[in-house]
């Protein structure tokens, strides 16, 4: 399934495809603070339909994720990384994308605090 998701201004908009059933809620202190609810993509199912220029990175602790937001309207709504079993992935935050039904998504707690 293809979804398409953005962040408030619409300034950063995107697609992602795959089937999407359970998210996680980590508690780092980046998580924490923003609320985000992440789906972890290979980066191949993700297009980015905007210009790489619009969107603003921020980078933390080890360096290893990059953490995208919109320098106009603030919302973080996907980062890039390595899998920890290889490949490049996306987190994308599943609150940016307003079809999804987050009432139907199993919802896994994950201690990222502890990493």
């Amino acid at each position: 399934m293809k979804h398409e998701g953005s962040c408030h201004c619409g300034r950063i908009a995107f697609e992602v495809e795959g089937d999407i059933d359970e998210v996680y809620d980590c508690n780092c202190s980046m998580c924490r603070r923003r609320g985000g609810l992440l789906w972890f993509a290979p980066h191949a199912a993700f297009t980015l339909k905007t210009p790489e220029a619009d969107v603003a990175t921020y980078t933390f602790n080890r360096h290893g994720i990059q953490h995208h937001f919109c320098a106009q309207c603030g919302i973080a709504p996907y980062s890039e990384g390595q899998h920890p079993q290889g490949g490049k992935m996306a987190a994308i935050n599943v609150r940016c994308l307003p079809a999804l039904d987050l009432a139907q998504l199993k919802i896994t707690q994950i201690d990222g605090a502890s990493f």
